[in-house]
């Protein structure tokens, strides 16, 4: 699938074959469906350590570093004479201040103030694994972790969590209401497309019988915040939980997933994917895949009574009057064969 479409003539075809106006439709703001080569960050902090090297082919499964779940810091007595070392070395020593753990003196040099060094620690280790197979490009300790993939992604507005990965099953429409009752063991290991809305119970239960990742259109404040407190509480466990996230494609107020995002996660499902944060989106592992692309003249209204409303571009309105006596450039949308309605361009987006 390409990147975008032409928008520029006067008209083109879409995938069936019939001719469609696109005149003026380059005025719409494009959204994206697919971004690709997919290049993902993944954060490191003080006294994680990094299990790969820059240019390093990985597979998905592999270590990318050993992480602290607990990570703190401690201050460590320094030995008398000349100390070796430099923020950034592994400390492995049993001097430490009188209180502090042996556990403590494990860890990684930060700096070094009055004849003591400053040490990033922790007691709970686990693995950062690559949810995608791909090149490191770039290795900061402390920092984080690029991995480069050339396959493409499908890009969200916010991922919680993760990274994870896992096969992609669809169990809502587009605009469908997953609750807890829906979910059952049978999608252990799997990432889930939940439609337009998940409650907070549904999201508990997934994590409860090994979900590895929900899709989902919108999440609510609550719900996130519901999704917050629980990764917290399970990165402080003595053994820690799989890695889980949420990949939100629109953002908090309620709405359908866009048809065109629909479209290719049903033409995913049975396939392994990935959801990353940075950025956050939905990495696709087979690049070869064929996907289908958005009708050239679909458009979707983002604001007003209307939202997540979609219709097909039937050309410019020109300067329209709108409540509250406000003039905006207008274009012409047709729903559902109905007469061509004006909505302000501002509040259009079309699918690329």
């Amino acid at each position: 699938m390409s990147a975008g479409h032409a928008v520029d003539g006067a008209g083109t075809g879409d995938a069936d074959g019939r001719e469609v106006s696109t005149e003026g439709l380059d005025l719409v703001r494009s959204r994206p469906v697919l971004v690709g080569p997919v290049e993902a960050r993944f954060p490191l902090r003080p006294g994680d350590r990094p299990l790969v090297a820059m240019g390093e082919a990985v597979v998905r499964g592999a270590p990318l570093a050993d992480r602290l779940r607990d990570p703190r810091t401690e201050v460590v007595r320094s030995p008398a004479g000349p100390v070796a070392g430099s923020p950034g070395d592994p400390w492995a020593r049993t001097a430490v201040r009188r209180g502090a753990s042996a556990e403590a003196a494990r860890g990684e040099l930060l700096f070094r103030s009055g004849g003591r060094w400053r040490v990033g620690t922790g007691e709970h280790h686990e693995s950062l694994e690559a949810p995608f197979a791909g090149i490191v490009r770039e290795v900061r300790p402390g920092i984080g972790i690029r991995l480069r993939s050339p396959a493409h992604g499908v890009l969200g507005q916010e991922a919680i969590g993760g990274p994870t990965s896992g096969r992609l099953e669809v169990i809502a429409a587009r605009d469908g209401d997953v609750r807890a009752s829906e979910i059952d063991v049978g999608g252990a290991g799997a990432i889930l497309v939940v439609g337009a809305h998940i409650d907070a119970e549904g999201i508990t239960r997934a994590r409860a019988v090994g979900v590895r990742g929900i899709v989902v259109a919108a999440l609510g404040v609550k719900e996130r915040r519901d999704v917050l407190a629980s990764e917290r509480r399970g990165r402080a466990a003595a053994h820690g939980l799989p890695p889980f996230a949420i990949l939100v494609l629109e953002g908090a107020v309620r709405r359908s997933i866009a048809s065109p995002f629909m479209d290719v996660l049903e033409h995913l499902a049975g396939r392994t994917v990935a959801i990353v944060a940075d950025p956050p989106c939905l990495v696709i592992d087979d690049a070869a895949v064929d996907l289908p692309p958005p009708p050239a003249d679909l458009v979707r209204i983002v604001a007003g009574p209307l939202a997540g409303a979609e219709g097909t571009w039937a050309g410019l309105a020109g300067p329209r009057r709108f409540p509250g006596g406000v003039v905006l450039e207008a274009g012409l949308v047709r729903f559902a064969g109905r007469p061509p309605l004006a909505v302000p361009l501002g509040d259009l987006e079309r699918f690329g």
